[in-house]
C-alpha cells in the first residue's frame, strides 16, 4: 500500500505536539471584530486543542496516527 500524502492546507493550519495533542487555533477570529464581545474575541486568542474523532481525523490528514 502506497504512502499516504499529507493535507497541505491541514499542515498549515494544525500542528501535533510532542505528547500526540492537536493544536489549531479557532475560527472567525480575523474579521467583522467591531461586534463581537470583547470576552468572545479572547475566546480565539491563542491555539486550541483537539479532542475526539475530530483529533483522530486531523491526525490522518496530516500522516500521522
Amino acid at each position: 500500500m502506497p504512502k499516504l500524502k499529507t493535507h497541505s492546507g491541514t499542515k498549515d493550519r494544525v500542528r501535533i505536539t510532542k505528547n500526540g495533542k492537536v493544536m489549531m487555533r479557532k475560527a472567525s477570529g480575523n474579521h467583522l471584530l467591531e461586534h463581537k464581545s470583547a470576552s468572545r474575541k479572547r475566546t480565539f486568542a491563542g491555539l486550541h486543542t483537539l479532542i475526539g474523532k475530530s483529533a483522530k481525523n486531523m491526525k490522518l490528514k496530516l500522516g500521522s496516527k
